[in-house]
């Protein structure tokens, strides 16, 4: 390579990277303009200051007690770590309450004529009221498949599901709560 094409490559280098940053930092400055408070994909409106999550009930045909009060305190934790709500227990801009709805073990595949994989699918019911705007009140599932080996008993992978559980319904339900997805 001649000393004319490796100062060539420096220059084109140098301007490609002048450039990402300038893009970058005017997309940065653009969005940290906007109205809308965002942050890690989470939309809050300015004027809404206050949110109250009740308990999430359990109204599934089976009840795992340990289950909802597990899902409310890590709502709960999610809500006050990645948003700027404060949580109140009356008159509050955002309600939000929530039930688990379903709790149901199903065979999910089958090999050589006999179950190889069972499912339990979770669902929880949102209901969403903004006392702000009642167009943007809304009632939503959020459901959730979690496969465990057909040779081992519920009971027994039940205990390792209810994490996998916990960490995954917590996020869906907070993306439908606050990604408006």
């Amino acid at each position: 390579m001649t000393l004319m094409n490796k100062i060539a490559a420096q220059v084109l280098k140098n301007f490609l990277r002048r450039n990402f940053y300038i893009l970058i930092t005017s997309f940065m400055l653009f969005f940290s303009s906007c109205g809308v408070y965002s942050f890690k994909d989470v939309s809050i409106p300015p004027d809404v200051k206050t949110i109250h999550l009740g308990y999430i009930e359990n109204r599934a045909r089976y009840v795992n007690p340990q289950l909802s009060p597990q899902l409310t305190d890590k709502l709960k934790q999610k809500i006050n770590n990645q948003t700027r709500l404060t949580q109140v227990e009356s008159s509050a801009d955002w309600d939000v309450s929530a039930y688990v709805s379903a709790y149901d073990i199903s065979t999910a595949s089958v090999s050589a004529q006999k179950s190889a994989t069972n499912r339990l699918t979770v669902t929880v019911h949102i209901t969403f009221r903004d006392s702000k705007d009642e167009k943007k009140n809304y009632e939503a599932d959020v459901s959730r498949n979690f496969d465990f080996d057909a040779n081992t008993s519920f009971s027994q992978a039940e205990p390792a599901l209810v994490q996998q559980i916990l960490t995954t319904m917590t996020d869906d339900i907070f993306n439908r709560l606050f990604s408006n997805w």
